[in-house]
């Protein structure tokens, strides 16, 4: 079974390598088999993740002396990597019918998504903090690459980069986190950070947290969401729905206990989901732009996972999660289809959308209701799981959420009225990008399967279900949505629902600019961070330029200076007594030839003195 643990990751991760390898080899050219290598192996992938949260697998091993790195699958686990899977299948499926510059870089494109995939199963799978920071390190390059995937557009390139940065600035406090928790218990073990004494359990889930928040888009770092709308409609599809956001909201969840029990940090991660929820949804409805509106929604849906971490409901948090990674992969793949084939995202301009293919606006209208709590549908019931645990925590907490939610019922049928309205002088085409004016069998053909999902997970309320979700995820105690509760939420949300499209529109409040603008979250982390930060860079380079730099070229002037000053005072001096000993050495030699004659007798008489000066030294001697 740990082989089986190491290949779910492993295909796709493999594969991933190799198609990105082709790409290159190929320099450009279209590679049909991409798509078709791709798809094939997300299908194998979900079968082994399907296989996987049956068998429930484990495996360790040796990662450095007295630390071990694992993966295993619980229920937790079990969900995540069948949900990650099946989104990933979809949404490659959609992919593979594009005609345009994904399907003529097939085999990038592709390999960059597997590798994305692989690292969220890496990720949900990880026992320890090693192996979870090696798939979120992959993910998080991974998505810089996919965001910027149109690299020649500089524009694409900075969004990129903008969300790169910023994730990273969060991705900092899991690097402490590890470290702090080595020092806390000697031990990177996930469950074993709540046995962690203090102050060292209270550094790793500060590290834990911001990590978390930034990774899922959470208040103040919901900025770098919109920029990753500058990636293929397919990227967003996975990223906004069972990937990267999500991964966030799954750490949170995962390490719950310690939230609970350092006791500050379950109420920050609670009031930054709360308010998350609250403000970026009235982002989300002032927005114009389709995937702009789908983009503040996640920040808002995922503000409700992360209060379900703070209050304790994993059981509800993870039931939403499933649910909205159905309902936010359809929502962006019908908005990626409509901009493929229509030209454009402006929601004035989409009027009549959903008229032109009758199954894309359905099952639209299916994931936007959804998405707004509309009952039957799923997150009707998942929302409300999350709110009965927050209802007995905390009731300024409930109201917050509330008002949310009904915020979410209200942008979510602004985006169904505005592609539901039949055509009309605002309708336009090609505004963005030229149209191919019609829908691929490919790209239509996994939005009826998420649109399922999206309506019947609800299910997932029934007590008798309820019952055996808990029991999977190990939630024994937490209650399940209430019928009270269910009957409120969804009369309200069917209220809203109604009463948004018949607001006339030429009376219909202005949004603020402060709210079409993301509250100005960006031009405010500028302002205070980044510009502070740039000039601190600057002012470091020129005292490392004229400062330090100046100090190291110092040296050799002076030691030139030292080598002149001693060749002009010393190297007379030095070079005199040098000519002394060689004049003397000189002399001594040629005072040596001169016993030097060639005749015998000589010789004997120049023995016989050194013998009688030998004789005399041993005489004194003695």
């Amino acid at each position: 079974m740990s082989a089986l643990l190491w290949l779910l990751p492993g295909l796709p991760g493999v594969t991933g390598v190799l198609l990105l390898l082709r790409g290159v080899r190929a320099g450009g050219r279209t590679d049909g088999a991409a798509p078709v290598v791709a798809v094939s192996v997300a299908a194998v992938t979900l079968a082994l993740a399907v296989l996987a949260a049956l068998t429930r697998p484990a495996a360790t091993t040796a990662l450095f002396a007295g630390l071990r790195a694992g993966a295993a699958v619980d229920g937790l686990s079990a969900v995540l990597v069948v949900t990650v899977s099946a989104v990933a299948l979809a949404v490659l499926v959609f992919a593979a019918g594009d005609t345009g510059e994904v399907r003529r870089a097939g085999s990038r494109f592709f390999g960059l998504m597997l590798l994305f995939t692989a690292a969220m199963l890496v990720t949900v799978t990880a026992t320890d903090l090693a192996l979870l920071l090696m798939g979120w390190e992959v993910m998080g390059a991974m998505s810089y690459a996919l965001i910027g995937f149109r690299w020649r557009e500089d524009a694409r390139v900075r969004s990129a980069g903008i969300a790169f940065v910023t994730t990273r600035a969060g991705d900092t406090g899991l690097y402490a986190a590890a470290g702090c928790a080595l020092a806390g218990t000697g031990s990177l073990e996930l469950a074993g950070l709540a046995e962690g004494a203090r102050p060292w359990r209270d550094l790793v889930a500060a590290g834990i947290v911001i990590a978390a928040l930034g990774k899922s888009a959470q208040l103040p770092l919901s900025f770098w969401l919109s920029h990753a709308m500058a990636g293929p409609s397919p990227v967003s599809a996975l990223l906004h729905s069972a990937t990267m956001v999500a991964a966030g909201a799954y750490l949170l969840l995962r390490v719950q206990p310690l939230l609970a029990a350092t006791g500050w940090a379950a109420q920050v991660v609670a009031w930054a989901g709360a308010l998350t929820a609250l403000l970026l949804g009235a982002v989300a409805l002032a927005q114009r732009d389709l995937k702009q509106l789908l983009a503040a929604s996640t920040c808002a849906q995922l503000g409700f996972m992360v209060l379900a971490a703070g209050t304790g409901a994993l059981a509800g948090g993870t039931a939403h999660l499933v649910a909205h990674a159905a309902v936010k992969s359809l929502l962006f793949l019908c908005a990626g289809a409509w901009l493929t084939a229509l030209g454009t995202k402006d929601l004035r301009e989409l009027h009549g959308a959903a008229r032109r293919d009758r199954l894309v606006g359905v099952t639209f209208g299916v994931g936007a209701l959804a998405l707004g709590g509309v009952p039957p549908l799923s997150l009707w019931v998942t929302k409300e799981s999350i709110l009965s645990v927050v209802a007995e925590r905390s009731p300024a907490l409930y109201l917050v959420s509330l008002a949310a939610a009904l915020l979410a019922a209200a942008y979510a049928a602004k985006a169904v009225d505005a592609v539901w309205r039949p055509a009309d002088a605002e309708t336009r085409e090609g505004s963005e990008q030229p149209g191919t004016g019609r829908f691929r069998r490919l790209e239509r053909l996994p939005l009826p399967v998420l649109a399922l999902v999206a309506a019947v997970f609800g299910a997932v309320g029934l007590p008798p279900v309820f019952d055996a979700w808990r029991r999977l995820l190990g939630a024994d105690g937490e209650p399940g949505p209430g019928g009270g509760g269910l009957i409120v939420a969804g009369l309200l949300a069917v209220a809203v629902t109604v009463a948004v499209p018949l607001v006339p529109r030429r009376r219909a409040p202005q949004a603020p600019p402060l709210l079409r603008d993301w509250l100005g979250l960006e031009r405010a982390a500028t302002v205070l961070v980044w510009r502070p930060v740039m000039a601190l860079a600057r002012s470091l380079a020129r005292f490392d330029d004229q400062v330090l730099d100046g100090v190291v070229r110092s040296v050799p002037r002076a030691g030139t200076a030292v080598a002149g000053l001693v060749r002009r005072r010393a190297e007379a001096g030095v070079d005199g007594l040098v000519r002394d000993v060689g004049t003397g050495a000189a002399r001594l030699a040629r005072l040596a030839r001169r016993p030097q004659t060639g005749q015998v007798h000589t010789y004997f008489a120049q023995a016989a003195v050194w013998l009688v000066l030998l004789a005399v030294v041993v005489a004194l001697v003695r």
